[in-house]
C-alpha cells in the first residue's frame, strides 16, 4: 500500500504543487485546509506522515500539533512562510521531525518525507522465546539440549523423548522398555540403565554441572522438571 501523507495547507496552489509531486513519487497525499478538518482526517484514517502549516485559517499548526501528539506519534514537518528562527525553535521543540519555510522545493520536501518514514520505520523483531531446556524434533528424530544438538543412538533418543514428553514424571524400566525398545520381551532392566548412563554423558558435555534425568530408586527415571533456562 502506498504510504498515506495528510497535507494541512490553506493554499490551494501550494496543496495542488505538494500533491502532484508527492503522488508522482509514490505516495498517496489527501489534503485538508483547516485544523480540525486535519484532526478529523488523522482520527478517521491514520497517516504515515503530516505536513502541517504552521499559519492555518481556524487555528495554529502548533496547537494541532499538540492534539495530533496527545493521540498518535505520527511524524510531522512543519510547513511555513515564516523565516523567524523562533518559529523554527518553537516547532523543533514541540517535538516535530522537520521545519521547511516557503518557499520550498517540492523534490527536496518529498525527499525529507522519504528520510523521516525512513527514520520512523522500525524493524520488526521478532519475539524473544524462553530456551526449552530440552527441545524434541520428532520429525528430524533430533534432541536438542539448551540448543546444542545431541549425537543420540535411536534408543538414547527414545529414552530421552519418553523422559521430556512428562517432565516429572517417573517412568518405570518395564514401561521404558515398552516404549523405546521393539521387543522388550527380550531386553532385561539392566539395558535401559546403560542407556541412562551414556545419556547421561551426553548430557553432562553440555551441562556438566545438571543432573537432569533423576534417578528414583526401585521406580525408575524421570526428567527433571526444575532445569534452569539456561546451563
Amino acid at each position: 500500500m502506498k504510504p498515506r501523507i495528510l497535507i494541512v495547507e490553506d493554499e490551494p496552489g501550494i496543496a495542488d504543487t505538494l500533491q502532484y509531486a508527492l503522488r508522482t513519487e509514490g505516495f498517496e497525499p489527501v489534503w485538508v485546509a483547516t485544523g480540525e478538518a486535519a484532526l478529523e482526517q488523522a482520527q478517521s484514517q491514520a497517516p504515515a506522515l503530516v505536513i502541517l502549516d504552521v499559519g492555518l485559517p481556524d487555528t495554529s499548526g502548533f496547537e494541532v500539533f499538540k492534539r495530533l501528539r496527545a493521540s498518535s506519534d505520527v511524524p510531522v514537518i512543519f510547513l511555513t512562510a515564516r523565516s523567524d528562527e523562533i518559529d523554527r525553535v518553537v516547532g523543533l521543540e514541540l517535538g516535530a521531525d522537520d521545519y521547511v519555510p516557503k518557499p520550498f522545493s517540492p523534490r527536496e520536501l518529498v525527499a525529507r518525507v522519504r528520510s523521516i518514514l525512513r527514520r520512523a520505520t522500525k524493524p520488526v523483531v521478532a519475539p524473544t522465546t524462553a530456551v526449552t531446556p530440552v527441545a524434541v524434533d520428532e520429525g528430524r528424530r533430533q534432541i536438542r539440549f539448551y540448543g546444542r544438538l545431541l549425537e543420540l543412538s535411536r534408543y538414547e533418543f527414545g529414552l530421552l523423548a519418553t523422559l521430556a514428553s512428562r517432565p516429572g514424571h517417573v517412568f518405570s524400566r518395564d514401561a521404558l522398555l515398552e516404549r523405546v525398545w521393539d521387543d522388550a520381551t527380550e531386553s532385561l532392566d539392566r539395558t535401559v540403565d546403560a542407556h541412562v548412563k551414556t545419556l547421561r554423558a551426553k548430557l553432562k558435555l553440555v551441562a556438566p554441572q545438571l543432573d537432569p534425568i533423576r534417578t528414583h530408586r526401585g521406580s525408575g527415571y524421570a526428567l527433571a522438571e526444575d532445569l534452569p533456562a539456561s546451563p
